[in-house]
């Protein structure tokens, strides 16, 4: 305790505070069930792939902080989007703005005079407008094409007045509408992936596609190549194996550097070997993989079989490309 104030008391208020409010939300949002449907229509039918709208989030203050998350959260899931601040929109920033746009405004008392000030510009350019407010009789859910309210609810603040309860209940209700329309698209996660690729997730959610070496770091070869070309080949595009292919470009099989020291060591002429063909020592047929499976599991097969490198095929068995794994470990994949 401390100058008189329990601590875990305290703690433990604030957030049945907030947790009242949240939870409140689920009965408030059945009794506004036709604006949120509207809502979550418009967004999906105006922003998205193939459709020419952005979402564009607007507020202040600790509301604004509340609509850089939101911005976030639609943007990575599938809804174009981004964060406007309403002071700078009123300097020039307005023109990011078009009309097939929709402009999700968070304010709890819905009486903001940066977002009141933006409501004629809106007007102009003919983007919608979505208020998310606690007052639904304020002047900027008036003014909104769809008015969504977080309902009366007091702040968890020792005063009343700091943002704490309200933006609580904005956070979550935003979220439930975005996470809504992900839903609705059907956002699968390899679509969450491609806007995720830095993180573990997506990582996680890659296709060997994403991940493999193309071009001229896969060493392809005919089975009728010598063994001596085959290590130039290697050596040009830096791999440890070459991949045998038929002229068509199916994949046949695979020669690999351990492959090679195998069978110099045991032949009595090793200049026989590195000038004849490479087909009679390779692996034919090999393991492989999918272009459009997840990397995940060609990690799990390399693991499994011990191998460093595993060739890529498409649907019709033709040699796409490679999965090397010192690449993957260069580039902060855990094998």
């Amino acid at each position: 305790m401390a100058d008189g104030v329990d601590t875990l008391a305290s703690i433990s208020s604030i957030l049945r505070i907030e947790a009242d409010a949240v939870a409140g939300l689920i009965e408030l949002a059945a009794s506004q069930a036709t604006a949120l449907e509207h809502a979550c229509t418009l967004i999906r039918q105006s922003c998205g792939e193939g459709k020419p709208g952005r979402l564009v989030v607007t507020g202040v203050g600790k509301a604004g902080l509340i609509g850089r998350k939101l911005a976030a959260t639609f943007a990575s899931t599938g809804t174009p989007s981004f964060f406007l601040h309403p002071a700078e929109a009123r300097h020039g920033d307005l023109g990011m703005i078009q009309t097939s746009d929709v402009v999700l405004a968070l304010s709890n008392s819905g009486s903001s005079d940066e977002l009141i000030a933006l409501l004629p510009s809106l007007k102009h350019i003919g983007a919608s407008l979505i208020a998310l407010v606690g007052r639904t009789e304020s002047p900027l859910a008036r003014h909104a094409t769809i008015s969504l309210s977080i309902g009366t609810v007091v702040e968890a603040c020792p005063l009343g007045l700091a943002p704490s309860t309200s933006t609580t209940a904005m956070l979550a209700l935003g979220d439930a509408i975005a996470l809504t329309i992900q839903r609705q698209r059907k956002f699968t996660p390899e679509q969450y992936a491609r806007f995720h690729p830095g993180g573990a997730l997506g990582r996680k959610l890659m296709t060997c596609r994403e991940a493999m070496r193309t071009g001229e770091r896969v060493a392809s070869v005919l089975r009728e190549t010598t063994v001596l070309d085959c290590l130039r080949a290697t050596g040009k595009a830096r791999a440890g194996s070459v991949q045998l292919i038929d002229p068509s470009g199916k994949l046949l099989g695979i020669f690999t550097d351990g492959d090679l020291r195998r069978v110099l060591t045991r032949h009595p002429n090793p200049a026989e070997i590195l000038n004849g063909p490479v087909g009679p020592h390779a692996t034919c047929p090999c393991r492989s993989i999918r272009d459009d499976d997840l990397l995940q599991s060609a990690l799990h097969l390399c693991a499994e079989k011990k191998m460093n490198e595993l060739p890529v095929v498409d649907a019709s068995g033709k040699l796409v490309g490679l999965l090397d794994l010192q690449d993957l470990v260069d580039r902060g994949f855990e094998i």
